[in-house]
């Protein structure tokens, strides 16, 4: 019964205190008499006065639901950190420090400041400024407790080197619980990165792939717990676990579920939410995962919620793991964050969170907005939504609605040349493609026009140049299916430092490769440092590139004709 979200806070289904027709009036409803037998009487009167005590309390739960989502409202309205930087630069002050604009339009920063508005370069301060981040309980601390709370985390770190930092600190973090590590075989190469630079010895669970579309979902918690079961089989017991949710295309994974099994295996779950900023904001939306049970949390904040692009947060849970994460997690933030971390960046990140915790009506009209768009395209048999077959996928238990993912196929053209001739002739720009489908992402709080949108994808898949492009196209030939991966002959870290040769493709076969390699549809690694060559790898990458619609990650050259190997003696 306690599903729905007000404002951050579980409340009953149909207790809501917004307009909507409450739990109680249906009560009070259902507790007039149906009749006078006398025999009946006491049964009633007993049955009305259950019926009004239990009204009564439902009343009082709405009425605390509803002091509680004020409470909150009041506390979110605030921006610590952006207010600080306005009453630092309302002094006007004389800056005889970095950085070298010094806040001004003077000298050499007169073409900066037409260009920003110098009240972007007044904004523009360096760390370690008093009244702003350096005293203990400054107001940087303050945006950071208020941002745990708004997305249901212990603790949240602030960062400006994107969701890439954050999945690289994760990654180092990991490390301090051990060697190994299980990680979706999809996973984001900034994780990658982070892998080799801590040494961690991976291994992988693959995601559930729609192979007509071309994408990579997500991991259901039997394909986890069989995961990790054969690890520990194999001496090999993760010391963590890393899954993606959501998706590019906006799956949801089931994150509870993987939180249990993961949490029974004795390992934490590090959840690459990325693309779920915006989650648990509005009851339409999917939850927080730091509310369901995620140990880490990466969130893009700038791709969905509103800050500037570069910008992140990484999210501590309230798991059993918390206690020892959070000293790893502060040492590998040390090693990944700037010393010149940008102010303007972690402004925007405390209006972001202000205006999440606030916005739910805003946002409410976005989800309007996406549900409207998929209403229209459904309503046209040259365009599919792609969402609507999620039920066929077991990993899938949600859908992040503000991503829509359109097929395109119908057409007869491809997503890549779709989204491209959206570009040219349109200024239209979906978020990406695949060889079937284009996504359109919609910034939480944002509307645009639907019919505009339709229009425009009218226009392109009826123009000459469609029917150029579809005489072009016709008979393609469709992409062999995905190879396994070859054994892994070295650690990630020893293949990717190792002394290598560049060798051509036929010689490279039973080699060990220095790179990754990843072909897009759908953007799983086929290869990773360390990792035997087969040929049965070479021949998938190899006639992916040479698709129109398809592309490989990684490649010394765009025929992938040869490739980075360890070299022998």
């Amino acid at each position: 019964m306690w599903i729905l979200r007000k404002n951050g806070i579980q409340i009953p289904r149909r207790l809501r205190h917004d307009g909507v027709m409450l739990i109680a009036d249906s009560a009070r409803r259902d507790a007039a008499p149906a009749a006078t037998d006398p025999q009946t009487t006491v049964q009633d009167a007993t049955v009305q006065d259950v019926t009004v005590q239990d009204v009564t309390a439902q009343d009082a739960t709405v009425q605390d639901v509803t002091a509680q989502g004020d409470e909150r409202l009041r506390r979110h309205a605030v921006t610590p950190y952006a207010d600080a930087l306005d009453r630092y630069i309302a002094r006007n002050p004389t800056q005889l420090m970095v950085p070298g604009h010094g806040g001004s339009d003077l000298g050499l920063s007169a073409r900066l400041s037409e260009y920003l508005g110098e009240r972007a370069l007044q904004l523009d301060v360096p760390m370690l400024l008093e009244g702003i981040d350096l005293e203990a309980h400054s107001a940087l601390d303050e945006a950071l407790e208020l941002a745990a709370d708004a997305w249901g985390a212990k603790r949240t770190w602030f960062l400006t080197n994107g969701a890439s930092q954050a999945n690289r600190t994760a990654a180092i973090a990991a490390r301090g619980l051990g060697e190994h590590l299980l990680a979706q075989r999809s996973a984001h190469s900034s994780f990658s990165d982070g892998v080799l630079l801590a040494g961690i010895t991976p291994s992988y669970v693959f995601p559930a792939v729609d192979a007509v579309n071309g994408m990579a979902h997500g991991v259901s918690p039997e394909a986890l717990d069989a995961a990790l079961t054969l690890a520990e089989q194999e001496g090999r017991a993760a010391a963590a676990v890393y899954i993606i949710s959501p998706s590019y295309f906006g799956s949801v994974s089931d994150v509870r579920g993987l939180a249990d099994v993961a949490h029974a295996h004795g390992a934490p779950l590090i959840v690459d939410g990325a693309w779920g900023p915006h989650f648990g904001f509005h009851p339409e939306l999917p939850e927080s995962p730091a509310r369901l049970g995620a140990d880490l949390v990466v969130s893009s904040t700038h791709k969905l919620a509103g800050s500037l692009t570069q910008t992140a947060m990484l999210h501590l849970g309230h798991g059993p793991f918390a206690d020892r994460l959070e000293a790893l997690v502060e040492r590998a933030f040390g090693m990944t964050a700037s010393t010149s971390t940008s102010a303007i960046m972690r402004a925007s990140l405390d209006i972001a969170r202000s205006a999440l915790v606030t916005g739910e009506a805003a946002i409410g009209r976005s989800v309007e907005t996406a549900q409207h768009l998929r209403e229209v395209l459904r309503a046209d048999p040259r365009f599919d939504i792609v969402s609507d077959h999620f039920g066929e996928f077991p990993d899938i238990v949600d859908t992040d609605v503000l991503r829509v993912p359109i097929d395109v196929s119908a057409t007869g053209l491809s997503g890549h040349w779709v989204r491209n001739q959206l570009i040219t002739d349109h200024a239209l720009y979906f978020e990406m493609s695949t060889a079937t489908s284009i996504v359109a992402v919609i910034g939480a709080g944002k509307t645009p026009d639907v019919a505009a949108i339709h229009r425009a994808l009218e226009d392109v898949v009826s123009s000459a140049a469609a029917d150029a492009e579809r005489a072009a196209t016709a008979g393609a030939v469709e992409f062999p299916p995905m190879p396994a991966p070859g054994a892994r002959r070295l650690t990630p870290r020893d293949g990717f430092f190792g002394e290598t040769e560049i060798v051509p493709a036929a010689e490279a076969i039973g080699r060990v490769s220095a790179d990754t390699l990843a072909a897009y549809p759908p953007g799983i690694p086929n290869i990773m440092p360390g990792e035997e060559i087969t040929a049965a790898a070479v021949e998938f990458l190899q006639a992916v590139s040479g698709s129109p619609t398809g592309y490989v990650r990684g490649a010394l050259d765009p025929h992938v004709s040869t490739f980075r190997v360890i070299r022998v003696g």
